[in-house]
């Protein structure tokens, strides 16, 4: 995919917030990561780092409820436990191929600024919120009635998140799968 700079430094600001969280990471190591030319940031980013955090946060919530809607495309039988199964996969696949040391921007987000009154809490909560409401639409598809798919949508996000965390401090997958084993009898219809 051909990225323009703005869009690969958003992208990059992610994927390195993902290591660090936010306080962990500097522009200029974002501008290096994402190749783009030195005095693009501030002609992309004029609210400064907490712009590009922000959008980058946004970014990420619109990859997990993107990756949500796409359920339906992997199975002829959706169910609230396959759900959390494809929720999961990336994690799974990720922790194989390149090893623990990136999580998610939006929990790595949440660890640095969630208690503070911080203006990027607001644009976390969008992140969250856009990805609790495409995993509930996914369970409201599935005849879930509206309380209860939202519910289980927070069940779900909150039971992978916890996961990933002991994942990553484990250096072991092991808390992903015993997260879809265990979480799979609360999720029948």
């Amino acid at each position: 995919m051909n990225r323009t700079p703005r869009e690969r430094m958003v992208y990059s600001a992610a994927q390195l917030i993902r290591a660090r969280g936010p306080a962990g990471i500097g522009v200029r190591e974002i501008v290096e990561h994402a190749d783009a030319p030195r005095g693009s940031f501030q002609h992309y980013f004029p609210g400064g780092k907490g712009q590009l955090v922000g959008e980058a946060v946004l970014w990420a919530g619109d990859f997990a409820a993107q990756w949500a809607a796409r359920y339906p495309e992997t199975t002829r039988h959706p169910t609230p436990s396959g759900l959390f199964a494809h929720m999961v996969k990336p994690w799974k696949d990720e922790f194989a191929k390149r090893g623990y040391e990136r999580g998610c921007p939006v929990m790595a987000s949440v660890a640095d600024l969630g208690g503070t009154d911080d203006p990027l809490t607001t644009q976390i909560r969008t992140a969250l919120d856009h990805w609790e409401q495409a995993v509930t639409q996914e369970l409201i598809r599935m005849g879930i009635p509206r309380g209860r798919s939202r519910r289980l949508a927070v069940l779900m996000i909150s039971t992978l998140e916890g996961a990933i965390m002991f994942a990553r401090l484990r250096q072991d997958s092991t808390p992903l799968t015993t997260a879809v084993t265990t979480l799979a009898p609360a999720l029948i219809p």
